[in-house]
């Protein structure tokens, strides 16, 4: 997808990896306050995971609106022409922002960082890129984002397939013809689900591969009308004005009451309302639905009864919404989807239980599993990703004594805030592990936590500081808050890529900061107004 970028070489106050919502941010964020800032890119244009997402039906599962920066002159502007738009809309959008704010001057695209390095003497970072840029910075930020290193399933005989094979990660930019083809699909995450709904549309035989089963919610997508995009900005300063105070950075919050509580007639009322409206059913709902298991029991119920009778085959309900759950509901990242479920009512979708039947091997003309040879034309890989520290340990970022950021990692994670660690000084990452990352809206982690780090290196400035380094108590002390506040949850009891429990090896640990947006703010506010406590600064 990408094309040779000649190699420069940069001496900068700053060096920005990711040009996403947050590495965007960062960069017209830091330049406006006077700033020499460069992002480098690994792909040949913005958008982040936006850029890369390109397979069939590939759609943001927050409502655009909200799912976009804050700036007025931004999006007084620009209208989405769905409620959630897709990524060739998204795109445009990045597109748009560029043109406003020029941004593209200051972005180096097709350069991928190989290394970095830290000078202990000159408290500078020396980073270079495979095609030979070097750059040195006084700060080096990463915004690498939770989704940039795709993983593959460790099948013998992958090389050995004679069709098409695609990560959905890494999907071709022209795109694959699906009319008429055989087509697997192994993995039933969020875009196993968005693949599924297109693929199911052409295809002469589509069969899902599920390892486990998604707990879809509906998207209830609909186009937007002049009406509708005028009626959305008329109070769209207000719903962003609410982001902060809620636990993941969306204009709604939880239920202030258990599940409970509550009679069965109102708890019904209220899951019915929460229903239609994408994310609120997940991120809406009663505020013990995560922590406690009879109150996870009342949610799961209810999206089982509802997904259930969408779904004619008894046997086929019973895999993709058994009646009792296979892990807590919500407790996984659900997906939204428009037809997900009714597609296994066509004759020409299969669904496959790995459980039951497990894959051995990829072969030339397809896959056999414990029980069957299936002949194939495309097999699409639904696989996820090494998610949230992927992006960070694929780098060799080697810090003061020589130990690569992936060597220090290897045993978990242990990072001050989520956004620094001891070793790696004037090394600062968003959207990071052990930050609010995974359970907040993208674009409210961008510019909520990314003016936190801005004004870090503006105190730095002010104060005539040239390093700030995390101290090993401190990132130790942050990540037992996150342990202890994962043991009062329910996240531990799934196998998700939240747990890291995707990859191979991988240690378990729950990646992403749970205990929402304002207490994580609480905790920076508490951290810098003892003068930047837990950080060595000199």
């Amino acid at each position: 997808m990408s094309t040779a970028a000649p190699a420069v070489t940069e001496v900068l106050d700053v060096l920005v990896v990711g040009a996403g919502f947050a590495g965007l941010y960062q960069l017209e964020n830091l330049r406006s306050r006077g700033y020499s800032v460069k992002v480098v890119e690994a792909g040949e244009g913005l958008g982040g995971i936006w850029h890369w997402n390109r397979y069939p039906g590939a759609r943001v599962d927050s409502e655009g609106p909200i799912y976009q920066f804050t700036r007025p002159d931004l999006w007084d502007e620009f209208a989405f022409s769905e409620l959630y738009p897709g990524g060739d809309e998204l795109r445009r959008y990045f597109k748009y922002v560029d043109a406003k704010l020029d941004l593209s001057k200051d972005i180096y695209y097709n350069t991928r960082v190989a290394s970095a390095e830290f000078d202990d003497t000159a408290n500078t970072w020396t980073v270079t890129a495979e095609n030979g840029s070097t750059f040195v910075c006084k700060y080096f930020v990463l915004c690498t984002g939770f989704a940039a290193k795709p993983i593959f399933p460790k099948l013998p005989g992958m090389d050995s397939f004679a069709g098409i094979n695609h990560h959905t990660g890494l999907w071709p930019e022209g795109g694959i013809d699906f009319a008429g083809k055989r087509i697997a699909i192994i993995g039933t995450g969020a875009s196993g689900v968005q693949v599924a709904q297109e693929a199911s549309k052409e295809a002469a035989q589509l069969t899902i591969f599920q390892r486990t089963p998604v707990q879809a919610l509906p998207m209830r997508q609909r186009q937007l009308t002049d009406e509708d995009n005028a009626k959305i900005k008329s109070d769209l300063a207000d719903r962003f004005s609410r982001r902060a105070a809620s636990f993941s950075g969306f204009d709604f919050d939880f239920i202030p009451k258990s599940a409970l509580e509550v009679s069965d007639e109102e708890r019904s009322t209220t899951y019915e309302r929460l229903w239609e409206y994408g994310f609120e059913f997940w991120l809406g709902t009663y505020q013990d639905v995560f922590v406690d298991d009879d109150a996870n029991d009342t949610a799961y119920e209810f999206w089982r009864d509802r997904t259930r009778a969408r779904i004619k085959d008894p046997v086929i309900a019973e895999k993709l919404a058994p009646m009792t759950k296979a892990y807590p509901f919500g407790v996984k990242r659900p997906s939204l989807e428009q037809t997900y479920y009714d597609i296994f009512n066509q004759d020409n979708v299969r669904l496959v239980d790995l459980h039951e039947d497990p894959i051995e091997t990829i072969t030339p003309t397809g896959l056999k599993t414990t029980s069957e040879e299936h002949e194939f034309d495309i097999i699409v890989y639904a696989t996820g990703f090494d998610a949230v520290t992927g992006g960070l340990t694929a780098m060799d970022i080697r810090g003061t004594d020589g130990t690569l950021l992936r060597e220090k990692w290897s045993n978990g994670v242990r990072a001050n805030l989520g956004v620094a660690t001891a070793g790696f000084p004037n090394l600062l990452f968003l959207y990071g592990p052990l930050s609010p990352s995974g359970f907040c809206n993208g674009p409210s982690c961008a510019e909520i936590q990314g003016d936190l780090i801005v004004d870090t290196i503006d105190y730095m400035r002010d104060n005539g500081l040239n390093r700030i380094e995390s101290e090993a108590d401190a990132d130790a002390a942050w990540s037992d808050h996150v342990a202890e506040l994962t043991t009062e949850a329910l996240y531990d009891k799934a196998d998700s890529w939240y747990m890291g429990a995707n990859v191979p090896g991988k240690p378990r640990q729950l990646l992403n900061y749970p205990g929402g947006l304002p207490l994580y703010l609480a905790k920076w506010d508490e951290i810098v107004c003892a003068g930047y406590k837990g950080f060595t600064l000199s």
